[in-house]
């Protein structure tokens, strides 16, 4: 269980990234949370994320039409 959400469902790129980064912002470190999102562009768009930011990519997984992230904040 996540311990935030964000739904950037209906949003194209940059936006899930960007609402995931400023949710990421507010949060302490090792803490984990989960984004929805329906572009399919974002499944690369996170992983590019994770690298570059040094936070994890813990799963990726579709479900229907949401593609469902959760990520750890580094420390």
């Amino acid at each position: 269980m996540a311990d935030e959400t964000v739904d950037a469902k209906g949003l194209n790129c940059p936006m899930p990234i960007l609402r995931a980064k400023k949710a990421l912002k507010g949060m302490a470190a090792g803490n984990t949370l989960e984004v929805q999102a329906t572009d399919p562009g974002s499944v690369k768009d996170f992983e590019a994320f994770c690298r570059s930011t040094g936070n994890e990519l813990l799963e990726s997984r579709q479900d229907g039409n949401t593609y469902i992230y959760l990520i750890r904040k580094a420390g």
